[in-house]
């Protein structure tokens, strides 16, 4: 087996990133203080297509030296809006039609692996503060809360690594119901 090399990865340009159809998912960070994390949730969503991210309150937005380290030019190709206030964000969210989830630990949370895409509505995952989480007025904002399952003993994942496993398995239940 030979590694590729990154000529022969059939990577788009910025341009054509820009044009592709985007999948129905948006992203929201709520207070995100870390600019390596946020970077990280902007190659994320430039892997998977993402149709948007909010970056809301306290977290920082691009261009930023720390932002770019992280992100590897994909805050220039992933489309991205600054919100002063994650709450009203999610009421209008809501009220265009997206099903808005916060990820947290909550009560009746639903697990990642127990939830149902609905191929025909946007999604808009709410990820929070890397110490508070997802502000509570937000999450009682939300249609609904996604947890990922967690087996070990610290129960707390980094926030680039929740977003990556979260927008990993919805885009691949999107995929399936092509």
């Amino acid at each position: 087996m030979r590694k590729l090399k990154n000529e022969e990865l059939n990577r788009l340009d910025v341009q054509t990133f820009k044009k592709t159809k985007k999948a129905p998912i948006t992203i929201v960070l709520d207070d995100v203080r870390s600019l390596n994390n946020i970077g990280s949730v902007f190659r994320t969503a430039d892997a998977f297509l993402i149709e948007k991210i909010y970056l809301c309150g306290i977290t920082a937005t691009p261009p930023h030296k720390d932002i770019r380290k992280t992100a590897l030019g994909a805050s220039e190709s992933v489309a991205w809006e600054y919100r002063e206030d994650c709450l009203s964000l999610v009421k209008m969210l809501t009220q265009d039609a997206y099903e808005v989830l916060a990820v947290e630990q909550a009560e009746n949370a639903t697990m990642l692996n127990a939830y149902t895409v609905n191929a025909t509505k946007k999604i808009a995952l709410v990820f929070g503060n890397e110490v508070k989480g997802v502000s509570q007025k937000v999450v009682t904002a939300c249609g609904g809360v996604l947890e990922i399952p967690q087996f070990g003993t610290k129960h707390s994942l980094n926030i680039s690594v929740s977003v990556g496993v979260v927008v990993w398995d919805i885009w691949s239940k999107l995929q399936l119901q092509k």
